[in-house]
């Protein structure tokens, strides 16, 4: 049969649509306009660099331009409205799913035991009712306050004592919760004194659970690949999302196209049935450039970025810095509905200055003062959330 073509820029909007980078950064900063943010991205990855602006907090502000990072941490001290846990990765999650979380929990809870038993060996088994009554008893704990230091010689993060291990352990199982974070150091407590109660009594059949994955994240995609729905939460498994597929597609409540990528490469995925005439009604992308975390939704898929973009990006983490084609951790920057650079700088907060060391321009792309002017109106927005009050360009930062 004859599917029915997605061109790549309507692709693109459509996912930038469903990824809130179409529209203007407005919009409140925190409270319930914050919640509602979250909830339609799904989640907000959680990473602890900071040369600019921790992944999380750029993450938001480039959606919201007058969020803070004080925000977030209100949404979870006191509103309690997110919890942090395992998506792909660490992240920030609207507390209505924490129900949907108690199968990854249960999956979790034997893999992980025999899994960790192999790297850590099993005396951290024994730890687990150790931990659980200091907390009970004593309150929320950071890992530093359980169990002993690490072996001076370390031979990496599998050297952690063995209540150390344990307390993670409880915190990926759903026995523990992170109650709060004092810098970026987190504090475990009993998961009843942190997720509010109904969120926490709540419990769904594994079904349900599927049926919710699979739909919402056709909702936060646009448009997928089976293994792309699967992966999007990362809470079931592709074999999972093909049966339910397959049913969604018998009962014509799925349907297929062929979308485009940035080569001319079609390729084959799945959409809702309203989906090719909601595109066709999406308005054009904000007039403006952007700062964009390396962790953004948007491009945390490094091969659909590069399908849908043609943005190849990759952090070089252990390439000597002589060999790097880059930075080891540069910012991308988006220009309406493409990808139109990627920049190096750090916030000097001694001095209070961002500094930006350098700047490639992507492959056909022409950088003009028009665009060098729209790039600094960014960089001033993204002052107050670097903690700086200046801009300077080194010598040369033009690449």
């Amino acid at each position: 049969m004859n599917l029915p073509i997605i061109d790549n820029q309507t692709a693109r909007r459509l996912f930038l649509d469903t990824h809130a980078l179409l529209d203007r950064p407005s919009g409140p900063g925190g409270g319930a306009g914050l919640a509602q943010l979250i909830q339609r991205l799904g989640f907000v990855q959680v990473d602890s660099v900071n040369t600019m602006a921790r992944a999380h907090d750029l993450i938001l502000w480039s959606r919201q331009n007058a969020y803070r990072p004080a925000a977030l941490r209100a949404l979870n001290d006191r509103d309690r409205a997110i919890f942090e846990h395992w998506t792909h990765d660490a992240a920030v999650i609207p507390a209505a799913f924490f129900p949907h979380w108690r199968l990854r929990f249960d999956r979790d809870r034997e893999r992980l035991r025999a899994r960790w038993k192999d790297w850590h060996g099993s005396a951290f088994h024994a730890e687990i009712d150790t931990v659980l009554r200091h907390i009970s008893v004593h309150g929320a704990v950071h890992s530093a306050e359980i169990g002993e230091k690490r072996a001076e010689k370390s031979t990496g993060w599998w050297d952690w004592h063995p209540s150390k291990i344990a307390l993670e352990y409880l915190w990926r199982t759903g026995e523990l919760a992170i109650t709060r974070r004092e810098g970026f150091r987190k504090f475990y407590d009993l998961t009843e004194r942190v997720i509010p109660p109904e969120h926490l009594n709540a419990h769904l059949p594994e079904e349900r659970v599927i049926d919710w994955a699979c739909r919402s994240a056709l909702d936060r995609l646009g448009c997928a690949t089976a293994g792309e729905l699967a992966a999007f939460w990362a809470l079931i498994t592709p074999l999972e999302v093909k049966a339910w597929a397959d049913a969604a597609r018998r009962r014509g409540e799925i349907a297929e196209a062929m979308v485009m990528g940035g080569d001319g490469t079609p390729r084959r995925v799945l959409i809702w049935p309203d989906t090719l005439a909601r595109a066709a009604d999406l308005p054009d992308p904000a007039p403006r450039l952007r700062v964009l975390s390396p962790f953004d939704p948007a491009l945390r898929d490094r091969k659909r970025a590069e399908r849908l973009f043609g943005f190849s990006y990759r952090i070089e983490i252990f390439v000597p810095e002589a060999q790097r084609r880059y930075g080891y951790y540069v910012f991308p920057l988006m220009e309406r509905d493409r990808m139109v650079g990627r920049i190096d700088m750090r916030a000097d907060r001694e001095t209070g200055c961002l500094r930006v060391r350098a700047l490639w321009p992507e492959a056909g792309i022409s950088w003009g003062q028009g665009r060098q002017n729209r790039l600094e109106a960014e960089l001033h927005r993204l002052l107050p959330l670097a903690g700086c009050d200046s801009v300077s360009f080194a010598e040369g930062f033009l690449k």
